[in-house]
C-alpha cells in the first residue's frame, strides 16, 4: 500500500520509451522519476533562503517489467532528510501492483558558490509532512 506519499501522475508507456521486447527502457525509468520530483517540487512555493540543488545519486528497484501501453501510477514521498541532503522515493505501480522505486538524492549548495550548504529549517519541516 502507498502512504504519506503524493500521488502526482498517471502515464501509459510509449512507443518510444520501450526495447525491442516491449519492455520499458530502464533509463526512461530515471527520466519519469526525476520529472516526478520536479513536479513534487511545484507543491512548495521557493523561498529566498531556498539552496541549489543538484542531483546526487539515482537508485533503482526493478520488481516487474512495464510495458508498451501499460498505465502507470506515480507516487513521490520523501524518503531521508539529512543535513545537506534530501531523499525522494518515487513509487511506479501498475494497479496495485508495484513495478519499481527510484531514490532521487538532492544535494543542497549556496546558488552562488556551489559550495554544500545545510537545508533551511522550513524547507525540513515542509519535508517532514511527506517523510515516508
Amino acid at each position: 500500500m502507498v502512504k504519506d506519499t503524493v500521488k502526482l501522475q498517471d502515464f501509459r508507456v510509449p512507443f518510444r520509451d520501450v526495447d525491442m521486447n516491449g519492455e520499458m527502457f530502464r533509463a526512461a525509468y530515471v527520466g519519469h522519476a526525476e520529472q516526478a520530483v520536479t513536479d513534487f517540487w511545484k507543491r512548495r512555493k521557493a523561498q529566498k533562503d531556498d539552496p541549489f540543488f543538484t542531483v546526487g545519486k539515482i537508485t533503482c528497484t526493478f520488481h516487474a517489467p512495464l510495458k508498451l501501453g501499460d498505465l502507470v501510477h506515480l507516487h513521490v514521498g520523501v524518503s531521508k532528510i539529512g543535513g545537506k541532503s534530501a531523499g525522494f522515493l518515487v513509487r511506479f505501480t501498475r494497479g496495485s501492483d508495484a513495478v519499481a522505486e527510484a531514490e532521487v538524492v538532492w544535494m543542497a549548495s549556496d546558488p552562488e558558490s556551489r559550495e554544500p550548504v545545510q537545508l533551511p529549517e522550513d524547507l525540513r519541516d515542509w519535508f517532514y509532512q511527506f517523510l515516508d
